[in-house]
């Protein structure tokens, strides 16, 4: 299973504008904590967190983040948090920093997910989606975590990538917090379709490929 891999500390000054509602690259850069928790902080220079997020993540995952803008050595990052599409700022020195060029659009209203490297195409196929009483939401997002089911011919799959968005419609959900993601599925009838209640589902090689495949901190964009 893929995990984020510890790399050198950041040079200032990474070519980021500052958030805008949009998701500059590729290339990417990925943030990876180096320690057990980074703080969150509303703006830059900020004396005080707003919020402490450990690392790993609740899942055993390591603490990822999007960056989407920097200020000196300040970086503005997506945050896996309710409200969807929240933004905060962390520390350069509480993290380490990658790139990469993968990136995934899901169309909602086309039942479709592509995958690109740079502006290679290296995947796009038919998904099934959220249902009426629960839809998926749109927005920007990035993979936070790559699970693999202990079960592979069970509902999810053989493996699910978490993303950094949650439902609107609930707040906990099979004993977890309701977070979206991406998963194979033992009924492909349902691919296609308006079924699941928030989660993407794909086919079981689509997704495998996937979590062998894309780093975390990969950007997916949900449209209509």
């Amino acid at each position: 299973m893929p995990s984020a891999a510890a790399f050198a500390r950041p040079t200032p000054r990474l070519p980021l504008a500052t958030y805008r509602g949009q998701v500059p690259g590729p290339p990417f850069f990925v943030a990876q904590a180096t320690g057990h928790s980074v703080g969150i902080y509303k703006a830059p220079g900020a004396s005080a967190t707003t919020l402490t997020l450990p690392s790993p993540n609740e899942d055993g995952a390591p603490r990822v983040f999007l960056l989407v803008g920097q200020q000196g050595d300040w970086l503005q990052v997506l945050l896996p948090i309710r409200p969807n599409g929240s933004v905060g700022w962390i520390r350069a020195a509480d993290v380490a920093v990658s790139q990469h060029q993968y990136r995934m659009q899901v169309e909602l209203g086309a039942h479709r997910v592509t995958v690109w490297k740079g502006s290679t195409v290296i995947d796009q196929e038919r998904i099934g989606v959220g249902a009426a009483q629960a839809p998926t939401p749109g927005g920007n997002y990035y993979v936070t975590e790559v699970l693999e089911a202990p079960n592979p011919a069970g509902s999810y799959g053989p493996y699910a990538l978490g993303l950094s968005g949650y439902s609107d419609v609930y707040k906990s959900f099979a004993g977890a917090d309701g977070a979206v993601g991406i998963h194979g599925t033992n009924d492909p009838s349902s691919i296609g379709r308006n079924v699941s209640h928030g989660c993407i589902r794909m086919s079981n090689a689509g997704v495998t490929m996937l979590a062998h495949t894309l780093p975390l901190g990969t950007p997916v964009v949900i449209v209509a």
